[in-house]
């Protein structure tokens, strides 16, 4: 495991522009609003040329544990208990508050490494600004701008002493994780469903609509091998999407969904598939992912075979593009059903990754044809050759032949559904490169 760095104190005295900073470019949301980041954001840096994990966690705030910034705090002290050094930022213009006395007071009591961040100091009058953090009696504070960058070079050194020696820890793991992205419409249930595969409260969960506000990566092993889960923000239509800082959620979910191999798309059977529900489906069979939908919330549903049929008409109707794609029906909230939730994501992923040999693939081509021969376009035949598929993930197909680029959209469809069918591909996505010929001999 890498060493693991925590980034705490007060909201808005500049944690996620550390975080930011630290791992080298803009992974976690940004805004001058004080609560903006809600659940630890973990990423890997390097510093003074270590290799370190690095958490970017909620606010500290005293709050009743039942209340959402009480579970908030929960989170951030969790974080503590997991890392080998932590970052206590204060800001230096507006100086030190009761609360950031009171929070070095219990982390005193942690028996964890910590350095003190006198953050927004820049200027030639940061430094003094600065002094007043001794009185935490946390050691020497560090005058920082996290937004400029003055004094991370200090910063680096600083930590590179705090860091446990190089051989500690064990190796990372050499295999490169399955990257997955949990998606879907607000209150679905994704933050609940991240926790029950973790088998922890990592993100927080709770009536409230709209708590997870950035797509936060974990990483985490299942029985097969190293996953990385990435929990995104409840992406509503366009037309809803109104504030600036949830423009930002709604940007860094579809950018977590570009990125990953494989996404889970999380429906709450209660409501059924929506129109949302197909947009977000939609936009992954586009970005070419494998897609597998985990019908949450399916303990409540009193009649499961009509939830079911409607569900299936819907996805009939609506997303031929990936037909026969897996649905997982399953409770986050009681456990029920997740554990099929991985094999199929697995084996969803290895169907994403087939090749389709170049004889059995022509094979196919020539009986595809033979069955349904390409139509007339403009009164001229087009006639097409033979296939290959240079690439998977997700397979595609490159198809030559006579004015092959003027095949019609619903022909394109039948050889894509006739290749998912013949080789066993449900619900993967289906690449089609159309690349035409001239026949010199054709009529003008």
């Amino acid at each position: 495991m890498l060493p693991t760095i925590a980034i705490i104190g007060r909201p808005n005295v500049g944690k996620s522009t550390l975080f930011n900073r630290l791992v080298g470019r803009r992974l976690a949301i940004v805004e001058d609003t004080p609560g903006v980041t809600r659940d630890r954001k973990e990423a890997e840096g390097r510093i003074a040329g270590r290799q370190v994990r690095l958490l970017d966690t909620a606010g500290l705030e005293e709050a009743a544990p039942e209340t959402l910034y009480g579970r908030m705090r929960a989170s951030s002290e969790a974080a503590v208990a997991e890392a080998d050094l932590v970052l206590f930022v204060v800001d230096a213009r507006r100086g030190l508050t009761p609360a950031d006395r009171a929070f070095a007071d219990w982390l005193r009591r942690q028996s964890r490494p910590v350095l003190v961040l006198a953050n927004k100091a820049e200027g030639r009058d940061g430094g003094t600004t600065a002094l007043e953090a001794y009185e935490l009696g946390l050691g020497d504070p560090i005058p920082i701008s996290a937004e400029h960058g003055e004094g991370i070079s200090v910063l680096h050194s600083a930590v590179a002493e705090h860091l446990p020696e190089e051989g500690s820890a064990a190796a990372a793991d050499p295999d490169r994780p399955l990257r997955l992205a949990i998606i879907g419409r607000p209150n679905a249930g994704k933050s609940t469903l991240l926790n029950t595969l973790l088998g922890e409260e990592r993100m927080l969960t709770g009536p409230e609509p709209g708590l997870t506000r950035d797509a936060v990566a974990v990483e985490w092993r299942d029985a097969e091998g190293r996953v990385r889960l990435v929990d995104t923000a409840g992406l509503r239509r366009r037309a809803r999407i109104e504030q600036a800082l949830e423009k930002m959620s709604a940007a860094a979910s579809i950018a977590a969904l570009k990125e990953c191999e494989v996404a889970v798309l999380v429906l709450d059977a209660l409501l059924g598939m929506e129109e949302q529900d197909l947009r977000l489906a939609r936009l992954a069979e586009r970005e070419g992912r494998a897609v597998v939908i985990a019908l949450n919330k399916w303990d409540a549903v009193e009649d499961r075979a009509a939830c079911r049929k409607r569900l299936d008409d819907v996805l009939t109707a609506s997303l031929a593009q990936l037909r026969g794609i897996p649905v997982v029906p399953l409770s986050a909230r009681t456990g029920h059903g997740v554990e099929k939730l991985m094999p199929a994501v697995r084996a969803a992923v290895a169907l994403w990754n087939r090749r389709v040999a170049t004889g059995e693939l022509n094979r196919w081509f020539e009986a595809a044809i033979g069955r349904h021969p390409p139509p007339l376009v403009e009164g001229r035949r087009i006639k097409l050759r033979y296939a290959t598929m240079p690439k998977a993930r997700p397979p595609t197909l490159a198809i030559f032949g006579t004015r092959a680029e003027a095949l019609p959209e619903d022909y394109r469809r039948y050889l894509a559904n006739s290749f998912r069918e013949t080789f066993a591909m449900p619900g993967v996505p289906i690449r089609l490169n159309l690349r035409g010929t001239i026949n010199p001999y054709a009529e003008e």
